[in-house]
């Protein structure tokens, strides 16, 4: 097999195979604590192990940072992941494409739903701050965009979205506890394809937890995961909701 394609984790020296991580057990703090740690470090293969850092949080649980080799190799060949299937475009593009080719304004609704109060992710891809040097999806001219906040039912966000007839509904979710975002999301997927059928807007959803892959099993038609950028989600606009340019 070519150099390069098997790999191993970096440590201090090149293929040292040591990696860190950190874990809870609901074990109090103290020595046998440790030797658990210690235990179930081994059990995931990392060998030899050291506990580097451990402290009680609460009663009855103690918190470690475990630090040692792995003996697993990666194989790069075997990795698959999803590749972006459209150009990252700049806001003065999205502008163009939207004015010339679909020739009217896209209408944006964002909301986290449920009980998820956590606004940060759906902030930093519509505010006009932005997120990571790039402006939000309010700053651009060819865009309305709405920003509904937090804990939105799912009704009311059909409601609105039919009312202000939305081309696309952006969904932020970040609690993630017993698996939430993903019961929040078909609940969405669900509500909006009885509600609207085919006519139902573009459902975009995105958090730290969710992987892109799941969109079709989730029944929505994109997932971004954590570290996207408003002008990745402008431009996947662009690529679902813009005709292409007719040859000439």
């Amino acid at each position: 097999m070519p150099d390069g394609t098997i790999v191993r984790p970096y440590g201090d020296t090149t293929g040292d195979g040591m990696v860190q991580t950190s874990f809870t057990l609901p074990v109090p703090p103290g020595p046998k604590a440790e030797g658990a740690a210690l235990q179930l470090a081994t059990k995931m293969g990392i060998e030899p192990a050291m506990v580097v850092h451990s402290h009680g949080i609460g009663e009855g649980y103690t918190f470690f940072v475990v630090y040692g080799s792995v003996r697993h190799l990666v194989d790069l060949d075997a990795v698959h992941v999803e590749e972006r299937p459209y150009p990252l475009l700049s806001p003065g593009e999205v502008n163009a494409a939207i004015k010339t080719r679909l020739r009217r304004s896209l209408v944006v609704l964002g909301a986290c739903i449920g009980t998820d109060a956590h606004t940060v992710g759906i902030d930093a891809i519509l505010n006009l701050k932005g997120f990571a040097g790039e402006k939000g999806l309010e700053y651009y001219r060819e865009l309305q965009v709405a920003n509904l906040g937090a804990q939105v039912s799912v009704p009311e966000l059909v409601h609105t979205a039919r009312e202000r007839r939305a081309d696309a509904v952006l969904v932020s979710q970040v609690v993630t506890q017993k698996d939430a975002h993903l019961r929040n999301t078909r609940e969405l997927a669900g509500a909006f394809r009885e509600a609207m059928g085919e006519s139902r807007p573009l459902l975009v959803v995105g958090g730290p937890r969710f992987d892109p892959q799941m969109a079709a099993e989730l029944g929505v038609d994109k997932v971004f995961g954590r570290g996207t950028t408003p002008g990745e989600v402008a431009s996947y606009l662009v690529h679902a909701l813009v005709p292409e340019e007719s040859p000439a």
